[in-house]
């Protein structure tokens, strides 16, 4: 009777202790795993560099080059322009389209508002006013027929037309639309990046009021 109850003594002892060495070992071995697996795991990471997260690189440049055209563009600010609108124009005019700029994404920002007059004659003139957005290379203007476009992809979807190289990135400034064009059938104004295909800054048009 002694030797059994030493035996029962002797096995619960056993499986305490080990329950114990598991209830210890497991978070150390936990932890152990935490620090040391960074040594033996890879962690992949590709981010693309904001100030060319969307554009597409032409044939002959690399990826690296887009990143440093952007980069030094971007830091450089041009002279503001300063066009008046005189008030004989303002006076035989009319508002055909408005809409203020908006962002593009984080980096390519645009603010100010863009403005579609039909003159007497039945021309039509685009003239921004307060306008700045982020510089860049080889800036254009845009009609599209988009009416707010939110990448390249669904800009794509629509028809546009060139209306001149962007003056300035700053400042109020003029552009004659070609004759002939009906207005009425694009919906935004696009400052865009014409060698790397970048949306810069997008206005929304709609007719005044």
């Amino acid at each position: 009777m002694k030797i059994l109850d030493w035996f029962i003594r002797t096995r619960n002892r056993k499986i305490a202790t080990a329950v114990a060495f598991v209830v210890v070992a497991i978070p150390a071995l936990w932890l152990a795993w935490w620090l040391a697996s960074p040594l033996f795991i890879d962690r992949e990471v590709n981010e693309e560099f904001p100030y060319s997260a969307s554009a597409e690189v032409p044939d002959g440049l690399s990826q690296e080059e887009v990143e440093a055209a952007m980069a030094a563009m971007a830091k450089i600010t041009y002279t503001a322009m300063s066009e008046p609108m005189s008030d004989d124009t303002k006076a035989a005019s009319e508002v055909a389209l408005t809409g203020n700029f908006r962002n593009a994404d984080s980096f390519h920002k645009g603010s100010g508002t863009a403005t579609i007059y039909k003159l007497a004659g039945g021309a039509h003139i685009l003239r921004l006013e307060d306008f700045r957005v982020t510089n860049g290379p080889d800036l254009r203007v845009l009609l599209s027929g988009a009416a707010d476009p939110m990448s390249r992809s669904e800009f794509n979807q629509h028809e546009y037309v060139e209306v001149a190289p962007l003056k300035g990135n700053v400042g109020n400034q003029n552009y004659e639309i070609t004759t002939g064009l009906d207005v009425s059938e694009y919906r935004s104004v696009i400052i865009y990046c014409k060698p790397f295909r970048v949306l810069f800054s997008v206005a929304p048009l709609s007719p005044p009021g």
